[in-house]
């Protein structure tokens, strides 16, 4: 098995990432096979239920591929099974303080550290480790992704920067830029000031940035602003985009 995702980000890899809203194993071996470097299963806005979340997980199998999971929220009812199916780490949304960070943190490590329930009677198979070491041989591996996405994380972002144990923050501008009252439009000067603000303390906190980049001009800019982890799509946007390139190829010249 390659190297693990919390390892390559602690090296300074950049690692392409892509969401999956439609729960088909078969969407994300095939990212997972063309070169993904990680994929983030969306049980927050997806349809992807624990059948498919399980199935999706084990089709990144065999690839450099890491599965993260996009949990609804911050409870032991969605993080655990996530982890116990196999995902190498969770992606928390809404998180606007520094107490919530430390409590997603938490929900991801096995006691005393946290309180994650033990039982990894899947997930131990997906490692390769024996049913007992599993605790000792993965529970230092499991990788935090925070979503930045709220006012209340810009205005408490240095506080956020400081909890031990966080991988990586990824800025959602869609969430962003609704909270702030200008939907959509991210040329608006109050979220170009946010994201100039969290860009500034998250990257000077050494904490490995995620943002959207769905074409080539994005990704190389926000690689130049020191971002590491561009978000190139989501699955069920990157179809319908290709039949609609499509469909405008039968139309008349």
């Amino acid at each position: 098995m390659s190297q693990g995702l919390k390892r390559r980000l602690g090296a300074g890899k950049t690692i392409g990432t892509y969401v999956n809203v439609i729960p088909s194993a078969v969407a994300v071996q095939a990212m997972a096979a063309a070169g993904a470097d990680c994929v983030i299963l969306d049980q927050e806005h997806g349809a992807v239920g624990p059948e498919s979340l399980h199935a999706m997980i084990a089709a990144t199998q065999g690839t450099h591929c890491a599965p993260l999971v996009r949990v609804p929220a911050r409870e032991a009812a969605w993080v655990k099974p996530a982890l116990d199916l196999g995902a190498e780490g969770i992606c928390f949304p809404l998180v606007g303080t520094a107490e919530e960070a430390a409590e997603a943190v938490s929900l991801t490590r096995y006691p005393p550290r946290g309180r994650r329930g033990w039982g990894p009677f899947v997930a131990h198979a997906r490692w390769g480790t024996p049913l007992f070491e599993h605790l000792a041989q993965r529970g230092d591996e499991t990788v935090v992704m925070l979503l930045i996405e709220t006012v209340a994380a810009v205005e408490n972002i240095e506080a956020i920067c400081g909890v031990e144990g966080i991988d990586c923050m990824v800025i959602a501008p869609f969430d962003l830029s609704t909270e702030l009252g200008v939907s959509g439009r991210f040329d608006a000067p109050e979220f170009r000031e946010a994201v100039t603000r969290l860009e500034r303390v998250i990257l000077g906190a050494g904490i490995p940035l995620g943002g959207v980049a769905m074409t080539e001009q994005q990704t190389r800019e926000i690689l130049a602003r020191g971002y590491r982890l561009p978000v190139h799509g989501f699955d069920v946007l990157m179809l319908g985009g290709l039949a609609r390139q499509h469909a405008a190829w039968r139309q008349p010249g």
